[in-house]
C-alpha cells in the first residue's frame, strides 16, 4: 500500500472528551472517528487493527475446531423471556418493536439464539460435540460510555458456545478453548494473564478471564508470584487468619469518640492501628410476594476489619443476599438507635442477621461503633462480650500481602484490562430453553453448554494502553496497521532515492511483508511524526546521503537511534526482526 493511495489523517491534539490514552491517541491517529456517544467509525487504520485481531481468531478458533456462523443482530424478545433475561439484564439491554409491534433485541450477547438453533437441529449425542463461533457487532446501551473503544456501546465480539453430551466432555470443550485463548493471546504478543473470575449475568460454575496488563486498567488482578495462582479481586479468595484468636486482655469499655465516624478517624483518635477497628455495614433484603410486592425486608448487619473492604460479588452469592440493597438510614436507625459512624453488634433494638468476615471472627479486643452517636467499644471479645459467630464467611476484598489460596506464597495485585472470558455453563439455558438430546439409551438429557467471548475492537484499545509512549501508538507486529513503513527522503527531487523506494517496497510486497510507503513528499519530521503516532514497528528511511554509501536506516519504533544497514541487507534484516516478533509471541 502507498499512502497516497491510502487514508491517513492525524491530529496533534486529542479531543476534549478523550479520556484514556487509547481513546486519545486512536483519535489523533485518525484510526476512529465518533459519530454518538460510544458509537465509533473504525477508519481504514483502525480496521486494518481490527482485521489482523479476527485474522488470528478465526484461524485459532478454526484450527480447535469451532464451526463459523453469523447470528443476526436483532434477536426476537421472546428468546430472552425464555430464559428471563429479558428483564433481568436491565436497560443495558437495548429492546425495540418493529412495525407490527413484535418485540426484539439488540444482541449484546447469543446464548439464547444459539440455544435456539441447537434445540433444533442436535437430536443425537452422535452429533456431538459441536462448539459454534461467530465474530460479530453486538450492542450495550452503557449508562456512561467511555474510553473510546474500551467501553463503548457498539463493539465487535467474538463469542462461541459449546454443546456437549455430558458434564465430562463440557470441561473438557471447556479446556480446549481456554488453551485456544491462551495461544491466541500469546500470538498477539501482549502481555496477560488468565485469572479466576465470577461469571456474572452470563451465568456458569467454571469462569476464566483474560486480562491485558495496565496501569489504567479497570480491573484489579490477584496472583502469587511463586505459583499459577490468578484471580479477579471479585473471586479471589481472603483466608482465615492462621494461628489461635488472642485472649480476652482488655475489658470492654465504652469511649467518647466525638466526631470520629469513619474507622481511620476512630483509630487516629485511639492511637490505635485501622487494623484493630470493625467497620459495619448494614444491608437490607426485600421479601416479595408472587406478584412483586415487598412483604418484608430483613436486615444484615456485616462486621469487616477496619482496613478491609466488602466484596460484593462474594456477599452476593450467600444464603439469602442474592438482592441485597444498602439499608436506608431510617431502617439503620430503627434496628440500632442511632445513625451510621457508631453502629455495632452489641445493644441492637431490633434482631438482625450478622455475617462476620473471617478476619473479624478471629479478632480479639477491637473496637466497634456502640451504637451511640459519638462512642465505641473497645476491649470488643467474641465469647465474653457477644455471642460466638454463627455466621462467618470470605466476604471481603484480598489486599497484597495476604497468604496466597494455594498456600504457595503471598498475593500481590496488578491492574489489567479484561478481554476475554471463557464459561462452563452447564445446564443453565439448556434447560430454560428445553434443548435435549437422547443419550446412548435413548433418553433425553439437557445439552451441557459453554461460552467464549474475546472483545475485538475492545482488545484494540487494551494493546495501545498497554503499549505507548509520548510520541504514539507502539504495535506489536501481530496487531500493526502495517509492520513496516518506508519513509524516503526528499524523494520528489532525488530519482535514486524515489527508484531504492519503490524497489524496496515491491521487494517488500513480493515477500508478502505488510508494508506501506510514504510517497506524501512531506518533511521528514512531519513525516516520522505521523509514524511515530500511528505506531508501525519497523520503519526504514531512505536518503539520498546514505544511499551513495549503499546504506539506508532502519529504526524500530522502541528504538532511540536509528542503524544503518546496507541496503542489501535490508530484506533479510527485516524477515529476521519480523520472524524473531512472531516467535515470541
Amino acid at each position: 500500500m502507498k499512502a497516497s493511495q491510502f487514508f491517513i489523517s492525524t491530529l496533534k491534539e486529542a479531543p476534549a472528551d478523550a479520556e484514556v490514552i487509547s481513546h486519545k491517541l486512536m483519535m489523533r491517529a485518525g484510526m476512529i472517528k465518533k459519530l454518538a456517544a460510544g458509537i465509533y467509525t473504525l477508519m481504514p487504520l483502525g480496521l486494518r487493527v481490527v482485521r489482523k485481531i479476527e485474522a488470528i481468531v478465526r484461524e485459532e478458533m478454526n484450527w480447535a475446531g469451532a464451526i463459523e456462523l453469523s447470528m443476526p443482530v436483532l434477536q426476537p424478545a421472546e428468546l430472552w423471556q425464555e430464559t428471563g433475561r429479558f428483564n433481568k439484564m436491565g436497560p443495558e439491554l437495548l429492546r425495540i418493536q418493529d412495525r407490527h409491534g413484535h418485540g426484539f433485541v439488540v444482541q449484546p450477547t447469543s446464548e439464547e439464539v444459539i440455544t435456539d438453533i441447537a434445540r433444533q437441529d442436535i437430536r443425537s449425542y452422535k452429533q456431538l460435540p459441536k462448539n459454534f463461533y461467530q465474530i460479530q457487532t453486538k450492542f450495550r446501551d452503557e449508562r456512561r460510555p467511555r474510553f473510546g473503544l474500551m467501553r463503548g456501546r457498539e463493539f465487535i465480539m467474538k463469542d462461541a458456545y459449546s454443546f456437549d453430551r455430558d458434564k465430562i466432555a463440557a470441561q473438557a470443550s471447556y479446556q480446549a478453548m481456554s488453551q485456544a485463548y491462551r495461544r491466541i493471546f500469546d500470538r498477539f504478543g501482549l502481555s496477560y494473564r488468565a485469572v479466576a473470575a465470577d461469571s456474572g449475568a452470563i451465568g456458569g460454575s467454571l469462569s476464566e478471564e483474560f486480562q491485558v496488563i495496565a496501569d489504567t486498567g479497570e480491573d484489579a488482578i490477584v496472583y502469587c508470584p511463586s505459583s499459577s495462582y490468578g484471580a479477579n479481586l471479585e473471586k479471589a479468595e481472603a483466608l482465615a487468619p492462621a494461628g489461635p484468636r488472642p485472649d480476652a486482655t482488655q475489658p470492654l469499655t465504652k469511649t467518647a469518640t466525638p466526631g470520629a465516624c469513619a474507622c481511620a478517624d476512630v483509630a487516629a483518635l485511639l492511637g490505635l492501628p485501622l487494623h484493630r477497628t470493625v467497620k459495619s455495614l448494614v444491608l437490607a433484603t426485600d421479601l416479595t410476594d408472587d406478584q412483586g410486592r415487598i412483604t418484608d425486608t430483613q436486615i444484615c448487619l456485616l462486621l469487616l476489619r477496619g482496613d478491609h473492604d466488602m466484596n460484593e460479588v462474594k456477599v452476593g452469592k450467600l444464603p439469602g443476599l442474592a438482592a441485597f440493597r444498602f439499608a436506608t438510614a431510617a431502617e439503620i436507625q430503627d434496628h440500632f438507635g442511632c445513625p451510621p459512624g457508631s453502629l455495632g453488634p452489641l445493644g441492637l433494638i431490633k434482631p438482625v442477621k450478622i455475617l462476620v468476615d473471617r478476619e473479624v471472627a478471629v479478632m480479639g479486643n477491637w473496637v466497634c461503633g456502640a451504637n451511640d452517636g459519638g462512642y465505641h467499644y473497645t476491649g470488643m471479645n467474641w465469647g465474653r462480650d457477644l455471642p460466638e459467630p454463627e455466621w462467618v464467611a470470605d466476604i471481603r476484598n484480598v489486599v497484597a500481602g495476604d497468604a496466597s489460596p494455594d498456600g504457595q506464597g503471598t498475593l500481590m495485585i496488578e491492574r489489567g484490562i479484561e478481554v476475554g472470558h471463557v464459561f462452563y455453563l452447564g445446564t443453565q439455558y439448556s434447560r430454560a430453553m428445553n434443548a435435549s438430546f437422547l443419550d446412548p439409551n435413548g433418553k433425553p438429557q439437557w445439552l451441557e453448554m459453554g461460552c467464549y467471548g474475546i472483545g475485538i475492537t475492545r482488545l484494540a484499545a487494551a494493546a495501545i494502553e498497554q503499549n505507548h509512549d509520548d510520541r504514539g501508538m507502539v504495535w506489536p507486529d501481530a496487531l500493526s496497521p502495517f509492520e513496516v513503513v518506508l519513509c524516503p527522503i526528499n524523494a520528489d527531487k532525488s530519482p535514486a532515492v524515489l527508484a531504492a523506494s519503490e524497489h524496496l517496497y515491491e521487494d517488500l510486497r513480493a515477500l508478502g511483508v505488510d508494508v506501506i510507503l510514504d510517497d506524501r513528499n512531506l518533511r521528514p519530521g512531519i513525516m516520522f511524526a505521523d509514524w511515530e503516532l500511528i505506531g508501525i514497528p519497523h520503519r526504514i528511511t531512505i536518503g539520498e546521503r546514505n544511499l551513495k554509501d549503499g546504506q539506508v536506516e532502519y529504526q524500530h519504533r522502541r528504538d532511540t537511534t536509528a542503524t544503518l544497514l546496507a541496503l542489501a541487507n535490508v530484506l533479510g534484516h527485516l524477515q529476521s526482526k519480523l520472524r524473531k516478533s512472531a516467535h515470541i509471541a
